[in-house]
Parts: C-alpha cells; structure tokens; sequence
C-alpha cells in the first residue's frame, strides 16, 4: 500500500554520510528531499563500512507509517411505532425526508426494496448524521428478524439478519374439566400452542364433541430465549393426548429430506389423506337422509354436514386435489367442488366469496382456503355445506373411515426410530417427573 501524499510530507529522514559511515543531524528530522531519498533508497555499492551503514540505517530509520481508522459516524435517531394506516411515504415524511428519498432507498441494492412491506406494530428508525443526511435504516419485523439499510458511496443496500433463538424443551400438561383451551390456559400453554395441539390429533379426536371430562394432555414443546429472556414458543417435539381412556402418542420427525411431519412411535402418521372437519366451527344440522328441510319443508335427504359460522370464516380444502367446478349451483348458491383422486369428491356450499385463485381445474393443497361462510342459495343463514362422497354416493363425513396419510418408508424406519426414540424418552422423563411433584404435593 502507497502512503498517501500527507504521509510522505510527514516522513522522517537523515542524511548519511557513507563515507564515514555515520548519520548527521539525528537529533532533529529534517523534510525528506528528492536527494535525500536517493541517498536513502538508491545508495551505491561500498566496498566499505557496508556493516556500520547497514547499522546506521537500522537504529535511525523511522517506523512505517500507519493510517488510522476512519472514526465511526455518529448517527442520530428517530424511532417510530407503525400504526395501521401509516405509510412508507408518511413514515419518511414524519423523520423529514421526502419521496425523493424514499425512492432513492427502496430503489437501493440488495434488500432494500422490501422496506416496502410494513405491517402494524413493527418498529422503523432513521439514522441521520451531523449534517441531516439519512445514512441508515433499520426495520424491526420481530425480536428475531429485522431489514438494515445503509446509504454506501454507491447508493443505499439493505440485508435481512435474522437472529438464531436458544431453544430449550418445556413441559405442560393438564387435564380437562371444561374445554382443551381453557385446560390449556391453565397448564401455562399460549393459544397458539393449543391450536397446534388440536391440530395434531384433529384428524382422529374431535374436539367439539369427542372430549370428555379428565381426558389429559402432556406436552413437550421449544420454549425460544433470546439474550436469555424467554419470549415466546415454537413447535411441539411430542405430546400425549388420552381420550376416552385410550392414548394418543404423537411424535415431531424430519426426514432425510428435512420434511417435518408428527408420526405415532410405530411410524403411521398422525395425518389423514382428509381433514375431518373443513372449518373451525360447530355442527348446525348433521348428516340425516331422512331431514325435514327448513325451507321446503319436505322431506329431503340432507347429504352432508352443515357449520354454523359468521360470515367470511375461512373454509379449508378437506385433501389434496382439483376444482371441479367453482362457481354458482342452484340452491346451493356459491360452490366449490373439489376432486381427489379418482373416486372421492368434496362439496362446499353457501359460501360468500371463494378463495383466491380458485377456479375450474386448479389444484390445491389440503389446508388450502377455498373460500369464505356466507348465505347464498337457499339457506335461513351464514352457515358451511359440506359433503363426502365416495364414487358419487354420499357418505357422512363425521364418521367415515379416512384413509391415512403416507407412512414412514421402510428405507427410513431405522432413521426414524433412532431419532424419535430420544423424543419419546424426553417425553416420559417430564411425565415422570410431573407424577413425582404430583405425589409430593399429595404427602
């Protein structure tokens, strides 16, 4: 690296007498001269007093010169609360900035254009210099995620960082008295917790009518810190659910292909090929071949199971497969028929508005939102129709045996068993140690 013109000014120098083999004037640098680099750097062969010129130069010559460190900017900041109804244009506007700016960052390199995706309750801050001009930005999407922004000399560049949690395993476990969330509550777990719970054993228990007082639940699941602060959950590891006496051990796997599934400590999924309820929602008029219907008033067979809902609760697809037909259909008003495979057929009804995207010959994903509760066709309110039908015949989807979702293979059972065998003792080792404090408390 070249000095820069300022370090060459400042450089030391002493003339030096070859002859002699001495250094005049080393008691006081002089500026280095043309000359006097010749003398030090292009000096002619001797065949004498090379050693005492050589020591000369040594014990006189200064150290090189070194370059400081820039010193880091001081940056002043503004901090602001997104509220709902503010704007990226609004926001710069209240630290001082005009659109010009704001389009010079989410124009920028890098990240910086998904500044343009805000949501309420995310923090922003503008860093300005000394002299007003806006040098960094910083997003706060969560405790672990944020969008840093800094102007460069070619313009400004942004980067998502997001910061690794330190997980630790917690247990919860409760029994039933009124309902799994309440138990829930009590037991310490967070909604969302109690939601993937019911998730879980969905596909076999229905947590509508199949719960009974003094079923229980134990659950292992990630307890997420940051800088040592507890600050919120992440998955369920393995949990344990008994209902109506019998157990129902679930247990979290990732497969060689890092697919992440619950499966039973034989293998089988705790999925079914077919969600057993399409919604969040109670049962308004079950599955009855011989039903009066409330608005003809004749005996008509009612094929499927009606939820009463308000209007626009999301309806899920049931299983993988195809739309059939989306669109209006008579009495059923606003429809979605959905194809699964060659001889299985799904129906939703009444519906308000269908889903995104949805239309004829789409394929969707079992979960998928299909579309929204409403009252259209002929119906006395907002309310889901839904039915399920095997080579055309109309099957009670509250009762019907779902066929299983896939298995382990058998090239990943040795795998499996490996790793969930150290879920499963984790999970009797809380279960144990929740039966000792239980005694203890008891004496």
């Amino acid at each position: 690296m070249s000095p820069s013109s300022d370090v060459e000014a400042k450089r030391m120098s002493y003339p030096v007498d070859l002859n002699q083999g001495t250094v005049s004037g080393a008691g006081a640098p002089v500026a280095a001269s043309s000359a006097d680099q010749n003398v030090i750097e292009q000096a002619p062969e001797t065949s004498h007093s090379d050693n005492a010129v050589e020591q000369a130069l040594a014990a006189t010559q200064a150290p090189p010169a070194t370059i400081a460190a820039p010193e880091a900017p001081n940056i002043q900041w503004q901090e602001f609360r997104i509220k709902s109804g503010d704007t990226l244009s609004s926001l710069f506007k209240k630290a001082g900035f005009n659109d010009g700016v704001m389009l010079s960052v989410i124009h920028g390199e890098g990240e910086a254009d998904k500044l343009q995706r805000l949501y309420a309750g995310e923090d922003i801050r503008f860093g300005l210099n000394d002299e007003g001009d806006l040098v960094a930005i910083e997003l706060q999407r969560s405790r672990l995620e944020s969008l840093k922004i800094e102007k460069t000399e070619s313009g400004y560049t942004g980067e998502t960082e997001v910061r690794e949690p330190e997980i630790r395993p917690a247990f919860a476990a409760g029994a039933i008295d009124g309902s799994l969330y309440l138990a829930a509550r009590e037991a310490g777990m967070d909604d969302r917790l109690t939601m993937e719970l019911a998730g879980i054993f969905g596909w076999d228990i229905d947590f509508v009518y199949d719960v009974r007082k003094g079923d229980r639940f134990e659950v292992v699941y990630e307890q997420l810190y940051i800088d040592g602060e507890e600050f919120s959950t992440g998955r369920i590891l393995s949990a344990k659910f008994t209902n109506r006496g019998e157990e129902n051990i679930a247990l979290l796997y990732t497969d060689s292909n890092g697919e992440s599934d619950y499966y039973t400590p034989e293998g089988q999924s705790m999925r079914k090929a077919f969600l057993r309820v399409p919604i969040n929602a109670r049962v308004s008029s079950p599955f009855n071949l011989q039903r009066r219907h409330p608005v003809l008033d004749i005996v008509r067979p009612h094929e499927g199971t009606d939820y009463a809902a308000p209007p626009g609760t999301p309806i899920k697809a049931a299983g993988n497969g195809r739309v059939k037909f989306a669109g209006w259909k008579g009495g059923y008003g606003r429809t979605v028929v959905l194809q699964h495979g060659d001889n299985i057929s799904t129906l939703y009804a009444h519906m308000s508005r269908l889903g995104k995207g949805i239309k004829n010959g789409t394929r969707v994903k079992q979960g998928q939102t299909i579309g929204h509760v409403g009252s259209s066709g002929m119906v006395t309110g907002p309310h889901l129709h839904y039915e399920f039908r095997v080579n055309g015949v109309a099957k009670n989807s509250r009762t019907i045996k779902l066929p299983d979702a896939q298995p382990i293979p058998k090239s990943e059972m040795a795998r499996f068993k490996r790793v969930t065998s150290q879920s499963l003792a984790q999970l009797n080792v809380f279960l144990e140690s929740q039966n000792q404090l239980a005694l203890a408390t008891d004496n």
